[in-house]
């Protein structure tokens, strides 16, 4: 990204120019088949950031795969467009078997059904990389999700549902994806990604 002032290069997430002061403008909108504001995106330069709440669908499945759906559409416009992305959040889907701790395994529990790895796996089919399965390959207990009940966390028994997704050229920039296992008091953990400029 760059700013529209001065020309100079910017980091994808600066706010203000850091060589000449300018305020950078951040667009904000929610994609139009969103109807419940599940999705927020900013756009920055030529960086769109869509933090993503994806509906869980133990009442509504269906509505959880029409979400899913149509969210790969707009993964696939938004890349057609030229434009780089992040897709970040609570996807509520755990990509494969080693996203999910051996005693969680379900074979039919939403979350780890294969249509909705399916569609997860087109959507970063797309060119879109798993920044913390990349940079954490080969940790079979990487979580993000644990049962409010019986120590699940501390016993890090657990599901990985929030995710990082990023272009490909923007995810060989990722330097660290960790889980914040430790921090805060949902039963949901934080994903933090940081990229080089």
């Amino acid at each position: 990204m760059f700013c529209d002032r001065c020309g100079e290069a910017v980091g994808a997430a600066a706010t203000v120019c850091p060589h000449c002061g300018h305020a950078l403008d951040p667009v904000f909108s929610i994609p139009a088949f969103d109807y419940e504001s599940r999705i927020v995106t900013v756009d920055l330069g030529d960086l769109t950031v869509a933090s993503v709440y994806v509906p869980n669908g133990g009442k509504d499945f269906p509505a959880k795969m029409k979400f899913l759906e149509a969210m790969d559409a707009y993964v696939q416009s938004t890349l057609a467009a030229g434009r780089q992305l992040v897709l970040l959040g609570d996807m509520n889907v755990a990509r494969t078997e080693r996203d999910v701790h051996p005693k969680e395994r379900k074979p039919r529990a939403i979350g780890q059904l294969p249509e909705e790895r399916a569609i997860i796996e087109r959507l970063l089919s797309r060119g879109l990389v798993d920044v913390g399965r990349a940079l954490d390959p080969d940790n079979d207990m990487l979580f993000t999700w644990w049962a409010p009940w019986r120590n699940m966390r501390q016993r890090n028994i657990g599901w990985r549902l929030d995710h990082v997704f990023a272009s490909e050229a923007l995810a060989a920039r990722a330097t660290a994806c960790p889980v914040l296992k430790d921090v805060g008091t949902s039963d949901h953990a934080p994903v933090v990604a940081t990229f080089a400029p």
